[in-house]
């Protein structure tokens, strides 16, 4: 039996959050992959992980946990001294990566998640239509957003500070996706500080061996 599972879906952002954490801190894993489309995730045996009924869970020894930032979290302290230090080099900066993960969780995410969805799932998977109003008040919200990591990036090459961190990990699945959306992505790369950030982030080892691997 691995030490260590995570259970999820190769095109779900949260479970490829949680791998790039593994695989920034070069850990060993097994992938088992939990089939949405056919329920798996609202079925046992996967419930009994994740009572929300949503990916990804992970397994280390006898302790189970979901939520992938929680994960990430879990697996950042838990091998601190290992490879990429993600969570700050003093109390100072650790507080920030915390900051820094709540800007993202309830900031950066809820606009970014539903750009996503208009534009990648809706028509995708639902075949939907975009809805263009929802599309262009996300797009002002995400801008604003933004707009503060430009000032924030103009200070330090991330967003705690001179080291990559939790706070830049957690970005990585959403932008990666909406980085395929012209219109979406000019979000980004017409803000200076924060395209270079995007570049930077998007290009890190550990994260081009997840969308290699996954074919995310």
């Amino acid at each position: 039996m691995a030490e260590r599972k995570v259970y999820g879906a190769s095109f779900s952002r949260a479970t490829m959050r949680a791998v790039a954490c593994l695989y920034e801190k070069d850990l060993d894993f097994e992938f088992v992959q939990v089939d949405m489309r056919a329920g798996a995730h609202k079925q046992e045996p996967f419930i009994s992980l994740n009572p929300f009924g949503q990916v990804p869970a992970y397994q280390e020894g006898d302790a189970t946990f979901f939520e992938s930032r929680a994960i990430s979290k879990f697996i950042a302290y838990k091998y601190m001294d290992r490879c990429t230090q993600l969570l700050g080099k003093s109390p100072e900066e650790s507080a920030q990566v915390g900051v820094w993960t709540e800007v993202e969780a309830h900031q950066f995410d809820p606009p970014a998640s539903m750009l996503l969805f208009e534009c990648h799932f809706k028509p995708m998977f639902m075949g939907t239509p975009t809805d263009e109003a929802v599309v262009a008040e996300n797009e002002a919200k995400l801008g604003k957003v933004l707009d503060v990591y430009e000032a924030r990036l103009g200070k330090s090459k991330y967003l705690v500070g001179p080291d990559f961190s939790l706070a830049d990990l957690h970005h990585l699945p959403v932008i990666h996706v909406l980085l395929k959306f012209p219109r979406v992505a000019t979000l980004f790369t017409s803000r200076k500080h924060v395209n270079a950030w995007v570049k930077d982030i998007t290009s890190r080892p550990a994260w081009c061996k997840v969308v290699q691997t996954y074919n995310f």
